[in-house]
């Protein structure tokens, strides 16, 4: 069983953008499918996810429209704007130079 690991500052908004990358989903849609990219490492919990999507959607990267869950509730579903997949692509260029720097750094003898 995967170890939960702490959220670095600055992940949980380009995990929620990559979540949505692919397809519209619920707010509970969008922590499974984070839980799902990080192979269970990060388990986003509503505290913090909901903060999250609407700050998302307030600086125009998620559009939202209710409709219905699979169970037949009434559910939120959020997906990536324009803007969302173009902020997307600078996080993970931004996200691999950080890691590469990281690596090379932890590498060096």
């Amino acid at each position: 069983m995967p170890r939960h690991t702490p959220l670095l500052q600055g992940t949980l908004d380009v995990l929620i953008l990559k979540a949505l990358a692919l397809q519209p989903l619920h707010g509970l849609g969008v922590s499974r499918r984070v839980e799902q990219l990080t192979r269970g490492a990060y388990v986003v919990k509503p505290g913090s996810l909901f903060p999250a999507l609407h700050r998302l959607e307030e600086n125009g990267w998620l559009a939202a429209e209710w409709g219905e869950s699979e169970n037949n509730r009434r559910a939120k579903y959020y997906k990536l704007t324009a803007a969302g997949r173009k902020q997307l692509a600078h996080e993970t260029a931004e996200w691999r130079r950080v890691a590469g720097a990281m690596r090379a750094a932890l590498e060096a003898d």
